[in-house]
């Protein structure tokens, strides 16, 4: 068996890559839509200042996508390197989708990244258009394709265990593709870089209007993020919804912890909006929520309960205990592929074998199995609520305070008198850490909810990991932080030096801090 430290080690080195990672991804998923709007206009009017808008924003969107691209790649090489087992188990199906955004997405938003910033004295005004639209479409299939391998681990659907193999096989690409939870987590995750790359820039539009400088450069560029960030925003908000549904569908362990909900109450459950959490005793010491609202997102009904956590362990210790069946009945089937008893047994019991799995945690043999063994697994299906609940609402509450801000900001430019507005802008430009924060806790949520599974239901995080030594992976732990900070930090001067000089930058000579750029 492998220690708890090993696995411990192995989930933090991945976790810290892919947060990483993740503040990049949102800002390119977004950004370059709204390069989409300005440049669109431009061809349409012909006007000089939004081809500048386009190529001042298309360079810091440049800038995050190269850093964004460095810090992904190691993160699929992980899946070898410390979740070898992973990989061996659910490979050709966590394989394909993540093959085909190599080949068809990420070439695609490359190629056409190239084009983008070379192409404007080589292509007409439409020819340019074209690509940059296609460089959004490259940008937000590689997402999709990530998210559909992201959300078969959630919700694993059309694929099912050998046991002549010993690993799950694909039996229904498409039921993979469309899976709904993959696809309500795409949408979700997608709009949430919207509102990110809105924000971005808003707030520095924001930050030119306070300063008197550029201003109809920073006027139309404010307008555009505002209009984009709230219809952006409100997408985030209603996706979230029906993310919320999917996860009571496939998830309801991760839906019961969201929610702190011990107990299986009365349909429709309510929403709790803050509570006092007891976990050691499994209540709640006392708790605000709004009547119905659980139920009705969980289930789209008045009738249908949502399980309570303690419900839900006591059905995941009968599936234990099946599944101790299903892995008996296994290892007699590798022994002997003629035990027609065993296959049987084997068939019977088959949707607990990852249950039985979690076992192995604590156990090499079956047989060892004790009642207060039982108890340790079964406990181990509950991720911790504390964090997952409080987690969530910091979430929810940035989406609404972006919401708010978003919906200000479009009012007071549909009026015209936004530049006026110094509180406006102050509260555009103090919250442009806010979408970067929601994104991180969302992926906490989505992720450590997900525990103790790396497949939903299917595989065990501590069977997943790869046989390594816990000095090595102090070690690339060390370093991965150590690369991964170092390009935050280049990213940060880069951004900021090229957001401060403003499009000054191009070097137009039609805005200001040219000679300071110079």
């Amino acid at each position: 068996m492998v220690t708890e430290q090993l696995v411990d080690l192995s989930r933090l080195q991945f976790a810290i890559t892919a947060l990483y990672h993740f503040l990049f991804v949102p800002l390119t998923i977004g950004m370059v839509w709204i390069l989409v709007i300005m440049e669109s206009v431009y061809v349409m009017t012909g006007k000089q200042i939004y081809k500048d808008m386009t190529r001042f924003w298309g360079k810091l969107f440049g800038i995050n996508f190269a850093l964004g691209v460095t810090t992904g790649i190691t993160m699929e090489f992980q899946f070898g390197t410390n979740w070898a087992y992973y990989s061996h188990y659910v490979g050709d199906i966590f394989g394909a989708p993540l093959a085909i955004e190599g080949l068809m997405a990420f070439f695609l938003e490359s190629t056409f990244i190239g084009l983008f910033f070379f192409g404007w004295d080589r292509l007409s005004r439409k020819q340019h258009l074209l690509v940059t639209i296609l460089m959004a479409i490259g940008t937000n299939l590689s997402a999709l394709w990530i998210l559909i391998a992201n959300g078969w681990m959630q919700s694993p659907v059309g694929a099912e265990f050998s046991y002549q193999t010993m690993r799950m096989e694909m039996v229904d690409f498409w039921a993979i593709v469309f899976n709904p939870d993959a696809q309500a987590k795409f949408v979700h995750t997608v709009s949430a870089g919207y509102v990110t790359g809105a924000m971005f820039v808003l707030s520095i539009s924001a930050y030119y209007l306070l300063k008197g400088r550029d201003l109809a450069f920073a006027k139309r560029s404010f307008r555009i993020a505002a209009a984009f960030g709230f219809a952006s925003a409100l997408s985030v908000i209603v996706l979230g919804d029906e993310s919320g549904y999917t996860v009571g569908e496939a998830q309801q362990t991760k839906l019961a912890a969201m929610e702190a909900m011990w107990e299986t109450e009365p349909a429709p459950a309510g929403l709790k909006l803050i509570a006092g959490i007891n976990e050691k005793e499994m209540k709640n010491d006392w708790e605000v929520e709004i009547p119905y609202a659980l139920g009705l997102i969980g289930t789209r009904s008045l009738h249908h309960e949502l399980p309570g956590i303690k419900d839900i362990m006591a059905e995941n210790r009968k599936r234990i205990i099946s599944g101790i069946e299903a892995v008996k009945a296994l290892e007699a089937v590798r022994a002997d592929a003629g035990n027609e008893t065993a296959k049987a047994t084997l068939e019977r019991h088959m949707d607990d074998l990852g249950f039985g799995l979690l076992l192995r945690k604590y156990v090499t043999s079956m047989d060892d199995v004790t009642p207060e063994i039982i108890d340790k697994a079964t406990a181990d299906t509950i991720p911790r609520v504390t964090p997952m609940f409080w987690a969530f609402r910091v979430m929810v509450g940035l989406g609404f305070w972006m919401l708010l801000v978003f919906g200000a900001a479009l009012y007071f430019s549909v009026k015209g008198n936004f530049a006026h507005k110094p509180w406006l802008l102050r509260a555009a430009l103090f919250s442009l850490p806010a979408p970067w924060l929601a994104c991180e806790v969302g992926w906490f949520v989505a992720e450590y909810g997900r525990q103790p599974w790396t497949i939903y239901g299917v595989l065990p995080t501590h069977l997943s990991v790869s046989t390594l030594s816990v000095e090595s992976l102090y070690g690339s732990l060390a370093g991965f932080v150590g690369f991964y900070t170092l390009l935050l930090i280049v990213e940060m001067y880069l951004m900021i030096k090229f957001a401060r000089t403003g499009p000054g930058s191009l070097g137009t000579g039609r805005y200001a801090n040219e000679a300071a750029h110079a």
